[in-house]
């Protein structure tokens, strides 16, 4: 994304990028079978996915769930059953980097995002 080779500055042209290219940042691998259905490597997580999550902390690690939120902003996705404590007691959810994640189930609701993968596979073949 950014030409510095400065981490301070790639790191502010990433926070403030336009809207368009931060969504770009928020696409994850698919799985081997739905790489093989769709012919493409990764896709944007969107709500309503199944995930796995591949990197964190030994507790969230292989974890498989459900993308209840997706936070563009930051590039984080919230998931079903991954929650942190609060110092006052309270759990809330606890938000993922998109490039830990591989989708295992798509959420095939939108019928544009369906067209675009299926429209990158007819034009593979």
């Amino acid at each position: 994304m950014a030409k510095s080779s400065k981490a301070r500055v790639q790191r502010k042209s990433q926070a403030n990028a336009p809207a368009h290219k931060k969504s770009k940042t928020m696409s994850s691998h698919l799985s081997e079978e739905l790489r093989e259905k769709y012919g493409v490597r990764s896709v944007r997580v969107c709500k309503g996915d199944s995930v796995v999550v591949l990197r964190g902390n030994e507790d969230i690690c292989g974890f498989e769930g459900k993308v209840l939120e997706v936070y563009t902003k930051t590039g984080r996705v919230s998931i079903e059953g991954i929650t942190i404590e609060q110092a006052d007691g309270s759990s809330t959810e606890r938000p993922i980097h998109a490039s830990n994640l591989v989708v295992v189930k798509l959420n095939e609701e939108d019928p544009w995002r369906m067209d675009a993968l299926n429209s990158k596979k007819e034009a593979k073949q």
